[in-house]
């Protein structure tokens, strides 16, 4: 708490805490400087060579979270970088293996399988999302065994079952199947083990749809 005697000081150190609380807002808003910042006596010297802002970039988004190539050259060209400047540090990161689509795919599709149990479809969509190239989508998803997704389909119906008993048969079927399809899984295949399931609680399953009416 300041003291009432001491005006100067009070205007002193509060124009340097003014200071300090812009520099955080304008830090917590966005992203972090990659170089001087204009007004300022850095601010004044050469231009920061642009391989080195895309080199900063790059390293600060790939500490955060792996990123595919397609992701960093979006981020080099919202922050106004060269696109010679960017393709050079881009194709040297690929080089050294800070880049690696192939292996951002597979750790990808492992990851949100196992976690999100979402399906080959669902992951195929995000890949795509993300610049991952359509041959590189199709080898990572193709890795995914059909009986293991089957399988986590079925876990993720046992999840839900007992949530739905009460409910009307019919409309049972279509919420638990339209759950598996938003997850990425096919009709068919959501259809079945949705019968699966309802018929092995001992449920009857005679007037069951088959398909999304």
């Amino acid at each position: 708490m300041w003291e009432q005697g001491a005006p100067g000081n009070r205007a002193g150190q509060g124009g340097r805490g003014a200071r300090r609380s812009r520099g955080r807002r304008e830090r917590s808003g966005g992203w972090l400087p990659d170089g001087p910042q204009e007004g300022t006596a850095a601010g004044e010297g050469p231009p920061a060579d642009p391989e080195a802002v895309a080199r900063a970039i790059c390293l600060r988004l790939l500490t955060m979270a792996p990123k595919t190539r397609a992701q960093l050259a979006e981020a080099l060209r919202k922050r106004d970088v060269p696109e010679a400047a960017a393709n050079a540090v881009l194709e040297r990161f690929s080089e050294v293996g800070l880049i690696d689509d192939e292996a951002f795919a597979a750790a990808w599709v492992s990851s949100r399988h196992t976690g999100r149990g979402l399906a080959r479809r669902a992951l195929a969509q995000e890949l795509r999302q993300r610049g991952v190239a359509e041959e590189t989508v199709k080898d990572a998803v193709g890795r995914l065994d059909p009986d293991e997704e089957a399988e986590t389909a079925r876990r993720l119906v046992d999840r839900k079952l007992a949530a739905t008993r009460g409910v009307e048969p019919r409309a049972r079927m279509r919420r638990l199947a339209g759950m598996l399809a938003r997850k990425g899984y096919s009709p068919g295949l959501a259809f079945r083990v949705v019968r699966e399931a309802i018929e092995a609680e001992g449920s009857p399953s005679d007037e069951l749809p088959d398909t999304f009416e």
